[in-house]
């Protein structure tokens, strides 16, 4: 049996959509704040592991 091909790191997904991240630019401030007027229960993504 082969290993997969792809494999995800949580680092790179933080780095790329995570709050900080989503928080730098004006884009993503307009994406939180989207989500926040629609009363999203998660504003982002969740780990539920420490990195």
């Amino acid at each position: 049996m082969s290993k997969a091909t792809l494999k995800g790191t949580n680092r790179k997904r933080l780095k790329k959509s995570g709050f900080r991240a989503r928080m730098k630019t004006k884009q993503g401030q307009r994406i939180l704040n989207s989500r926040r007027n629609k009363r999203r229960k998660k504003l982002l993504l969740r780990l539920s592991f420490n990195i």
